[in-house]
């Protein structure tokens, strides 16, 4: 493995760490309905337990309404169930075929907690970043160790990795000011 390898790799890395970091925060609640939100909920579907988004169609009605319309009629009551039982303090009603989900309000209090948990995802984000850098200095001294690289071509390799780490911590640092500023927002 070259140090141009070595770069690459862990370019890759961290970028799929971003990529991880953002999916983490669709899941945090704004005072936004977003369909993204309801990806955790698991159904009990004919005994085993599979994602809601497998046995209905999640979509916005408006700003603060998630639909939900199953694709079998005796869902419903198993997809409100499994609703109400999250953690998300979210209260569906049934129309018909239809659940609708509105999002309440998020009170002060509740906003800050959220923007804490978003700091630290971020936080968690960083680190994945940092270490990537670690393993991938380790790896540039490893190559000097065995003669395959300069001491040269290390300070140079691990300056380009620091480049490489500071702007995705950079690029996190944005993703929860935004974030933030999306959850603050009234």
């Amino acid at each position: 493995m070259t140090i141009a390898d070595i770069r690459k790799t862990t370019d890759a890395k961290m970028d799929q760490s971003l990529a991880a970091f953002q999916n983490n925060l669709t899941k945090i609640r704004t005072g936004r309905a977003n369909p993204a939100l309801l990806d955790s909920i698991h159904v009990d579907y004919y005994g085993s337990q599979v994602p809601l988004s497998q046995v209905a169609n999640v979509a916005l009605l408006d700003s603060r309404t998630i639909s939900i319309q199953p694709w079998e009629k005796g869902m419903g009551a198993k997809i409100e169930k499994a609703i109400r039982e999250s953690d998300l303090g979210l209260n569906p009603a049934s129309m018909g075929d239809l659940i609708r989900v509105p999002m309440p309000p998020m009170s002060e209090e509740r906003r800050k907690e959220m923007t804490k948990l978003v700091r630290n995802e971020g936080e968690a984000a960083k680190i994945a970043t940092r270490n990537l850098r670690r393993d991938a200095n380790e790896a540039v001294k490893k190559l000097v160790k065995d003669k395959a690289a300069s001491e040269d071509d290390q300070k140079r390799a691990e300056a380009e990795i620091q480049k490489v780490t500071d702007r995705h911590i950079a690029e996190i640092d944005k993703m929860v000011a935004a974030k933030e500023a999306e959850i603050m927002a009234v």
